[in-house]
């Protein structure tokens, strides 16, 4: 039923600046007015339904971007702010591939680390699985392809909070000894948070950075990425920037320009490897043409061509049911926002419970960027069919010979 709230919601609906636009138009590519149109109308309706109060829209071809909009509002509450292209979102597990996986691929190619090497390497108290049959050690690869049985997430996180204090090693120190390990690495799939938290450990005991910095040094600052960043809970967040708020918690603090996520929140002080990057449409489309162009865009590299290859396979190691790759998604029960074109040979996917998606189609070097806060207000929004059919319109202006 149409509330008078979200009709509202839906009459106070802007697009970008009629500079901008002209500046999208002036980007190389061509893209058919029937699928701007079919776009248009899914985020207005999806707005107007109450899946997310705005959103901005990226199409990536090659090294342009061919289409950029934003729709709604950035802001519902305390007040009512419209949405722009240069909006900056939380984008959640986007986190996973954009920095954690980038940073721990560096780190193979410079023969710091090693996929296969066993995580106890780095982190001696880590356990390993333990059946009757078999003790498997995990591996470097088993986290990047949510195969290292791992639990999903950690629950009681309050309790956690008060007992270790703001102390980020004491939550490494749990999931090593603590955390489940619910099967044998590699034979099965089960997305988990813990395994880019662990990732995370390892890339700061190897490079003697913490993960932010690492990743604003050597991906951020090395794409001319401006606009992103993580925000650690020991920086102030500047009050001009025009980020999109997420939830309001129980104590009435809007959450905005802090993640979202309560375990990067709450246990890992917003520096953390599952989740944390703040970003915009326009900074993830140049990391989006990098990773479509072997690692690279504008002379600068941020990962090998070989290396990108193998964010598409499935490790031949793992049983083929993990349907996961090197930090994306590939085939597993999460790729549903492919949609029902785009090939699983050459594309990879992933998503950020804030209302957050990238597909990528590596052959037509073609990319998807979408961007919304659906969590607030209350984190009442529904983002799953929305990503399913935006993937199904940009599909038909692809060739999939």
């Amino acid at each position: 039923m149409l509330t008078w709230f979200s009709f509202l919601v839906f009459l106070s609906t802007l697009s970008c600046s009629a500079e901008q636009q002209h500046e999208n138009e002036m980007s190389k590519g061509v893209i058919d007015t029937s699928i701007t149109y079919s776009i248009d109308t899914l985020m207005n309706n999806s707005i107007l339904k109450g899946n997310f109060p705005g959103a901005v829209v990226a199409i990536v071809q090659k090294d342009s971007i061919i289409f950029l909009k934003a729709y709604g509002n950035r802001a519902l509450l305390p007040d009512t702010l419209p949405m722009s292209c240069n909006t900056i979102f939380d984008i959640a597990s986007l986190s996973k591939c954009v920095g954690t996986t980038t940073a721990v691929l560096q780190l193979v190619e410079q023969g710091k680390i090693s996929l296969e090497d066993k995580v106890n390497k780095y982190i001696p108290d880590f356990k390993p699985f333990v059946s009757d049959e078999d003790t498997v050690d995990i591996t470097i690869q088993d986290l990047l392809t949510h195969s290292s049985g791992l639990d999903s997430y950690i629950s009681h996180l309050k309790k956690y909070e008060k007992r270790f204090n703001g102390n980020p090693d004491s939550l490494m120190h749990l999931i090593a000894v603590q955390s489940k390990r619910n099967f044998k690495p590699g034979t099965k799939f089960m997305y988990s948070c813990l395994n880019f938290i662990t990732l995370q450990n390892i890339v700061q005991i190897v490079s003697g950075d913490r993960l932010c910095d690492y990743v604003q040094k050597n991906v951020f600052d090395v794409l001319d990425m401006k606009h992103s960043c993580y925000f650690p809970s020991n920086v102030i967040v500047p009050s001009d920037l025009e980020i999109a708020p997420t939830e309001m918690q129980k104590d009435d603090v809007l959450l905005c320009g802090r993640v979202h996520d309560p375990l990067a929140r709450l246990l890992n002080e917003g520096n953390s490897g599952n989740a944390g990057i703040f970003s915009t449409a326009e900074d993830l489309s140049l990391f989006c043409m990098a990773i479509m162009n072997g690692g690279a865009i504008n002379g600068h590299r941020i990962l090998r061509p070989e290396t990108i290859d193998k964010m598409v396979n499935i490790p031949i190691s793992n049983d083929s049911v993990v349907g996961r790759a090197l930090g994306w998604d590939v085939a597993s029960s999460h790729s549903t926002l492919l949609g029902d074109h785009f090939p699983k040979h050459c594309s990879i996917c992933h998503t950020g419970f804030t209302g957050t998606s990238i597909v990528m189609d590596l052959d037509a070097r073609v990319a998807i960027i979408l961007l919304t806060n659906r969590v607030h207000p209350n984190n009442g929004g529904s983002i799953k069919n929305v990503r399913v059919e935006l993937s199904n319109i940009v599909s038909k202006m692809i060739d999939f010979e």
